[in-house]
């Protein structure tokens, strides 16, 4: 890419990518003119009935629900896995030398683009190699400065996902794409690859190219990686995005897509958003207060359930938790289950509101009555007077998805995105805290 395409970012011509969001679209269909930046939009049929918003301590101080990860055990070999975004050099002047790299184990580099060739290019060459210094040429100088960081190419998200279906098609197609992309590692010394095919068979972009078939073919793809990988340095590392809605799970190859794999992030938020029929939480842990139907299931433990019940290895599930809130306009009533109409203003696009924004410009403001859901171990935030209601995580809700993550014996936590957080890191310093073993 050019500097014309550094410029259109900037000038806000272009929409950022997503994915892993990045993550998981189900059920539904999601409108093409989502403006969700993280690609995550899981399922969102969510018809809950209940509209009362009752189901809370209103201050967020519920003894009971301060998710005390103090007392968490860390976890050997544990994983703290960050997005690093391309596009945040630019509008959000998020750089490589903000990465807190000593809070992190892994940092997956998002995105690299799988073209209609079948092979890895870049998106935008110009961030990669040029852009005050270039991001790869910066993150190796991290590296050198962190030897103990890996550092991983994601390749495609909710915007870049169009040719999966047909490069894993052939043994030819495949063997063609695992190649170039391997060599893309190498050339730029990075550690391995994070494959964010969004979705096979269904669930993504309509303008996806997808089949039946995509189910067995993202396995012999991965499969396909991981054997030439190993050819080359048996250390390098291959791990995947995936999905967390009902309808979309069904559609990986379970448990055989894990054995190829080091480990697999799974996008456990966009779980309700513009797409749904009523507000709902974005990552409920568990069933939320009064759910009753879709709105009960729709949650973080049901997908983590899902895989390991299908016979995934907990220690190769890495859970991902959103650093972002969904936001809901026009609802006249604080809670799940509320009517609304469209999105609010986000931080960067509609309806998407970063942690970091949150924390400074939302919670203890205004109106703003920040309320607890003690059923889905998460919080939301309600303005009657802009009548916008907004689901997110705090520290509060993390202390109790770390818990989790210790009592299931799941392989770590991995997070979207970097830039999302505050300028201390307050969410990810609680992640690296409390599930990095000290040395």
């Amino acid at each position: 890419m050019s500097r014309l395409l550094a410029l259109l970012f900037v000038l806000g011509l272009i929409v950022p990518l997503s994915g892993c969001p990045g993550d998981d679209d189900d059920d539904v269909t999601i409108p093409d003119d989502d403006d969700d930046v993280t690609g995550d939009d899981d399922d969102a049929t969510g018809d809950d009935d209940d509209a009362t918003g009752d189901d809370d301590d209103a201050t967020g101080d519920d003894d009971d629900a301060t998710g005390d990860d103090d007392d968490a055990t860390p976890i050997a070999d544990a994983k703290v896995v960050g997005y690093f975004t391309e596009w945040g050099i630019y509008d959000r002047d998020f750089q490589v030398e903000d990465i807190p790299a000593e809070l992190l184990t892994h940092l997956n580099y998002a995105f690299v683009d799988l073209g209609s060739d079948g092979l890895c290019h870049f998106f935008d060459e110009w961030a990669a190699l040029s852009a005050d210094g270039g991001n790869f040429p910066n993150l190796q100088t991290l590296k050198a400065a962190h030897p103990d960081l890996e550092i991983l190419l994601s390749v495609g998200g909710w915007t870049l996902s169009t040719h999966f279906s047909d490069v894993a098609l052939t043994p030819a197609s495949r063997a063609a794409m695992a190649a170039s992309c391997i060599q893309f590692v190498t050339d730029y010394g990075f550690d391995g690859l994070d494959i964010d095919w969004e979705y096979p068979v269904s669930g993504g972009l309509g303008s996806n190219t997808t089949r039946p078939e995509d189910k067995e073919n993202y396995t012999l793809l991965l499969q396909e990686i991981r054997d030439q990988m190993d050819l080359i340095d048996p250390d390098l590392r291959l791990t995947i995005a995936a999905p967390a809605g009902p309808s979309t799970i069904p559609n990986m190859d379970l448990p055989d897509l894990a054995g190829p794999l080091d480990w697999i992030n799974l996008m456990a938020y966009d779980l309700n958003g513009s797409w749904s029929p009523t507000t709902g939480h974005n990552a409920a842990l568990f069933a939320p207060t009064g759910a009753t139907g879709d709105a009960a299931i729709l949650t973080v433990d049901n997908a983590v359930q899902t895989y390991l019940a299908a016979g995934v290895p907990p220690e190769k599930l890495v859970l991902g938790v959103p650093f972002y809130g969904r936001g809901f306009a026009a609802v006249g009533a604080d809670g799940i289950g509320q009517a609304f109409t469209g999105m609010p203003a986000g931080t960067w696009e509609p309806g998407n509101l970063e942690f970091g924004d949150l924390d400074a410009n939302y919670v203890g403001t205004s109106d703003w009555v920040r309320t607890w859901d003690d059923g889905a171990k998460v919080p939301s935030l309600y303005s009657a007077s802009e009548q916008v209601w907004i689901s997110y995580d705090d520290t509060e809700s993390f202390g109790h998805k770390i818990d989790y993550i210790v009592d299931q014996g799941l392989g770590g936590a991995m997070f979207w995105e970097l830039s999302n957080d505050t300028d201390t890191f307050t969410l990810t310093q609680q992640l690296a805290g409390t599930l990095i073993v000290p040395e």
